[in-house]
């Protein structure tokens, strides 16, 4: 059976991101991205929808976004889906699927600067296992589901 899992996004940041490290000193940062979709109905009228996708960004990549983004910054984000559970306070598992992000390209520059900035993706050190029982500790405090 072929098995094929590539996302490709282009919106805006609709936080800051937060840097983090986890124990073992890797760089981690989520980004927050708005997706919009306009579309015409069948009797011609201008939708909009939004969806709203976290994408986890690890290593020398997560700093550079870090360092450069900000909310209502524009990003093209190229990564795969992937999914994970956790505990959280209240003893609830709760799930969610994110884009594991493989590369981040900065459009919109600023004056003065390139128009695209790109920073190379290395996977973390300790793999998915590490990586994946770190996101479920740090999404104890979280909101969301």
């Amino acid at each position: 059976m072929a098995n094929f899992n590539k996302v490709l996004l282009i919106g805006n940041l609709t936080k800051d991101p937060e840097l983090r490290y986890t124990p073992q000193g890797t760089a981690v940062v989520n980004l927050r991205l708005a997706v919009n979709r306009r579309f015409k109905t069948k009797t011609q009228e201008t939708k909009e929808e939004v969806c709203f996708v976290t994408a986890v960004v690890w290593d020398k990549q997560a700093e550079t976004c870090n360092q450069y983004l900000h909310k209502g910054s524009p990003i093209f984000v190229e990564g795969r889906l992937q999914s994970r559970s956790w505990e959280d306070n209240a003893g609830q598992k709760r799930n969610t699927i994110e884009v594991r992000a493989e590369r981040v390209q900065f459009l919109g520059g600023q004056p003065g600067k390139a128009a695209a900035v790109e920073a190379p993706q290395a996977e973390p050190s300790g793999g998915t296992t590490t990586e994946a029982a770190w996101l479920d500790e740090s999404e104890e405090g979280s909101n969301e589901s």
